[in-house]
């Protein structure tokens, strides 16, 4: 059982209802002392009024999400993505956020070739190193389930994350966002964490209900799906890690709800389902 201390709330999980002066001030007011923040929030202000809100409500920033969707075929469309990367990186290190959560992209453009923008974005991502190492930040590659490859994430699994990560060698920048939500139903999961080990730079815990109706928006609420969260914590540990366990549950149904409740509702749960 995970210590209470450790709990960091991805704003996402209450984006509608809070702005992110709301959400820091709501997080804090509940006694959570870490949050990942939303960047489309973080863009309703200022990145210095954001970071002095953050820092005087002494909450850590365990993430900024997210960036990339770095595939497209066309060049101008591409370029574009990683210009924006380099901005989320400038983000992430003025907010002195444990990481940049990376999304590498799906298909566009009606190609069909997995293996080919797999090989695009990975290159792309290669372009990243310096200024992400120039910045000190660490850009977590997240793996997504298989249903997004189409249109979030051709990077499908733990084993393609680290087989990326082994591939761009830069082991100072580049790590992995590793989240329940999208991997539980992996065979090779106790495998590829056990390979991952020191490269695990955030693990974010959701459920997966049995009838889910949405595959991005229907997440369940920790302890209300089928995923052994304690289980897969506790393989996460065994190779090191001791960082912030992040609560993101991207949900229409949670966001209907008042904030304080899904706030405390989170902290109930996190002692008996995490």
């Amino acid at each position: 059982m995970p210590e209470l201390a450790r709990l960091s709330i991805n704003q996402v999980t209450v984006l509608p209802q809070w702005t992110l002066r709301q959400a820091v001030e709501g997080l804090a007011r509940h006694g959570v002392t870490a949050m990942s923040v939303w960047r489309d929030r973080l863009h309703e202000t200022t990145l210095a009024d954001a970071k002095l809100c953050i820092e005087d409500h002494g909450l850590e920033v365990s993430g900024l999400c997210f960036a990339g969707l770095i595939s497209s075929p066309d060049p101008q469309a591409a370029g574009a993505a990683l210009a924006d990367v380099r901005r989320a990186i400038d983000e992430a290190a003025a907010l002195g956020a444990r990481c940049l959560v990376l999304l590498s992209g799906g298909l566009e453009g009606g190609e069909k070739d997995l293996v080919r923008v797999r090989g695009r974005a990975l290159d792309r991502l290669s372009t990243l190193t310096d200024h992400a190492r120039g910045c000190g930040v660490t850009i977590a590659l997240e793996p997504l389930h298989p249903m997004s490859c189409a249109t979030r994430s051709v990077l499908a699994t733990l084993k393609l994350a680290n087989d990326w990560c082994d591939a761009l060698g830069a082991e100072d920048v580049f790590a992995i966002a590793l989240d329940t939500y999208v991997c539980w139903w992996d065979p090779d999961l106790e495998t590829q964490i056990k390979r991952a080990g020191s490269r695990i730079a955030a693990f974010h815990v959701s459920d997966w209900l049995t009838d889910t109706k949405d595959l991005r928006l229907d997440r369940g609420m920790i302890g209300d799906g089928v995923i052994d969260i304690p289980a897969i914590r506790r393989m996460v540990e065994a190779v090191g890690y001791q960082g912030r366990i992040e609560v993101e549950v991207l949900s229409t149904n949670w966001w209907k709800r008042d904030p304080d409740e899904v706030v405390s509702i989170i902290k109930e749960r996190f002692a008996t389902a995490v």
